[in-house]
């Protein structure tokens, strides 16, 4: 099996994508969505960091933590909140059966078994980072202007002056000719 080589760099900030096992479009259940706020408060008040940017979709999120200075355990911090959820949600949310090869990765039905992390470098690649996040709901489809999705933090960057109402309008173009992530 192979061995990932996560980063550790405590107090460090970092942008996640963390996905539903097979991708499928349950994470903006009303149900999940009230767990996952529960199980991120939860695990806060033990492992604190600090929610940058968020956005959460049918079948993904990403995210923007800052962890606590000394502190590179964002893993045992995913692992906690994604346990939770998922004990909390596997009878309310109708799930795929498991298979043999599931069982045997010890993989969930809720969530993929990992998680995508990226630690932010530097103000570019963190502003990068942040503008792909609140572009995603847009990217994909789901809404055709960012202030229109409920779940980001977009408007949290509004209020705060960081963008203007209309930042993140598709008219047509594929990502408004703005360079984001990686």
């Amino acid at each position: 099996m192979p061995r990932y080589l996560r980063s550790n760099l405590p107090g460090g900030t970092f942008f996640f994508t963390v996905n539903s096992f097979q991708r499928r479009p349950i994470l903006t259940d009303d149900r999940l969505r009230a767990s996952l706020r529960q199980a991120i408060n939860e695990v806060r008040e033990e492992l604190p960091f600090r929610i940058v940017a968020w956005v959460l979709l049918p079948d993904h999120l990403h995210c923007i933590w800052e962890l606590p200075v000394g502190d590179a355990a964002f893993g045992v911090r995913w692992g906690r909140i994604k346990r939770q959820v998922t004990r909390e949600c596997a009878g309310l949310i109708q799930l795929p059966e498991r298979s043999a090869s599931n069982l045997r990765r010890r993989e969930g039905m809720l969530w993929q078994r990992r998680f995508w992390e990226h630690e932010i470098r530097d103000d570019d690649d963190f502003r990068r980072h942040v503008d792909y996040i609140h572009w995603n709901p847009v990217k994909h489809g789901h809404v055709s202007r960012a202030i229109d999705w409920p779940y980001s933090t977009f408007r949290r960057f509004v209020n705060d002056g960081a963008y203007p109402e209309d930042w993140g309008v598709d008219e047509g173009r594929e990502s408004s000719g703005v360079e984001f992530g990686e």
